[in-house]
Order: C-alpha cells, then structure tokens, then sequence
C-alpha cells in the first residue's frame, strides 16, 4: 500500500475569510488523503508589544484588546472545528501566542506537519509590507510545503458544500 503524500496537514487561521477558505480546502485535503488536521491560530502579541512601545496603547488598553483578540481567536478555532465536524473529520486545534510566523513554524517542527496551508498572500506593494507580511514570512520560511489557497470564484466553497 503506498502511504499518502501527506500525513500531518496545517492550516494557519488568522481570521480572514481566506484563511476560512484555507481551512475548507485543507479538510477537503485532509479527508481526501486521510491525514491528520491541525488548526492554529495565533494571538499577535507581539505586535501588541509593539503598539505599547510605541504609545498607540497603554497597558490596560493592550489587556482589554488581548482579551478580545482571545475571544476571536476561540471563535475562529471553533468554527474550524464546526468545518471539520461537518465532514467528519477529527481536527486538532490550538490557541497560541507570539509573532505568528515563528509560532507556526516552531509548531510544524513539533508536531510533524509535512504540508502547510495558508490563506491568499496579500498583494506586496512596498517593502515594509514584505517585512510585515506574516504569510509571506511563512512561506518563505517553512522546512515543509506550502500551499496557498485562492478562491477567485468561490470554487473551493462550492466543493466544500457538494463534498
């Protein structure tokens, strides 16, 4: 029996609608190849860091926007969850914090993940934003494949509701 091209698949939230459609398509994925699922979202913290040292907030304002960014990303995690449930497939979620990239990548080299999937890469129109982009740090960056899900024309929801 040959193994299936991928055993550990993971799919990064960040909760945009196309990080939602990332997740569609790496359950279709998942449960066409029956790898095991992961989902992550991760609270930026660091960029949290970043606005308290710039003075945008003050500590009590980064506690009370941490605590909602928590709340989003629960949502967003079990609504993945919900995806998956829908197709009955067994998904493993996490919650974590930090700058996204380094936390991803720091969790595909924990947890075996051998392909990697993202949301649209956002057009680059200047070099900060290159510097920022945090999908485009993970893709560039990743030990493992990448694929980057783009849905024009809602074909992926499409399949994902025929499936």
């Amino acid at each position: 029996m040959t193994r299936a091209p991928y055993r550990n698949i993971l799919v990064y939230l960040d909760g945009s609608e196309e990080s939602m459609t990332a997740a569609m398509y790496a359950i279709l994925l998942a449960s066409s190849s029956k790898a095991r699922l992961h989902a992550v979202y991760v609270v930026n913290t660091k960029a949290l860091g970043d606005l308290v040292r710039s003075r945008i907030f003050v500590d009590q304002e980064r506690n009370e926007f941490l605590a909602d960014l928590k709340k989003d990303a629960s949502r967003h995690i079990r609504h993945a969850e919900r995806l998956a449930a829908s197709k009955d497939l067994q998904i493993t979620t996490a919650a974590l914090e930090g700058s996204p990239h380094k936390e991803i990548l720091s969790y595909v080299k924990r947890n075996g993940i051998d392909l990697l999937v993202l949301g649209s890469v956002n057009a680059i129109r200047s070099r900060r934003d290159e510097l920022t982009s945090e999908n485009d740090r993970m893709l560039r960056t990743s030990p493992c494949p990448v694929v980057v899900v783009r849905d024009a024309d809602d074909g992926i929801w499409s399949q994902f509701e025929e499936a």
